[in-house]
């Protein structure tokens, strides 16, 4: 086995990446503190061909020395918005008819790997603070808690590691 050469993968240029179809998934980031984090969250949208980003409340805006650190370009090729108020964006999402799902451990909260899609919809995912998880009104409004099961000790994983466990799986569901 040999590894790979870049140039060897294959990869879209951002101008190729802007117009190839993008799975019917938008990602909304609650609140997040930490820029590290955002850029992480960019950088795994990009992979999965995630249609668009909502930064939303406190979540600092590319661009950001610290953002692109671990984005990695990623914020030239993601579309993205700041929107300020999160249940503001959701309201509208909603009149959109998209499906608004919160990923947290909630009451009636639905199995990742039980999460069912509806290819002919469009759906949004929020991501809440690495502290505080998604507000509690944003949990309310959405139509679906979906929750990344977990077996050890710890009852949370890092929002970027739960961003790319969700749209991994969210991903194959679309496509396949």
């Amino acid at each position: 086995m040999r590894k790979l050469k870049n140039s060897e993968l294959g990869r879209l240029n951002v101008e190729e990446y802007k117009k190839v179809g993008k799975i019917p998934l938008i990602v909304i980031l609650d609140n997040i503190r930490s820029l590290n984090n955002i850029g992480s969250v960019f950088r795994t949208s990009d992979a999965f061909l995630i249609e668009k980003i909502y930064l939303c409340g406190i979540t600092a805006k590319p661009p950001h020395k610290e953002i692109h650190k671990t984005a990695l370009g990623a914020t030239e090729s993601v579309e993205w918005e700041y929107i300020e108020n999160t249940i503001d964006l959701i309201e509208n999402l909603k009149k959109e008819d998209i499906i608004i799902a919160s990923i947290e451990q909630a009451e009636k909260a639905v199995m990742l790997q039980d999460f069912k899609i509806l290819s002919d919809k469009k759906y949004a995912v929020i991501f809440g603070n690495e502290v505080k998880g998604v507000q509690q009104e944003v949990v309310t409004m959405s139509d679906y808690c979906i929750e990344i099961p977990q077996f050890g000790t710890k009852h949370s994983l890092n929002i970027s590691v739960s961003c790319g466990v969700v749209l991994w799986d969210l991903f194959i569901k679309f496509k396949y």
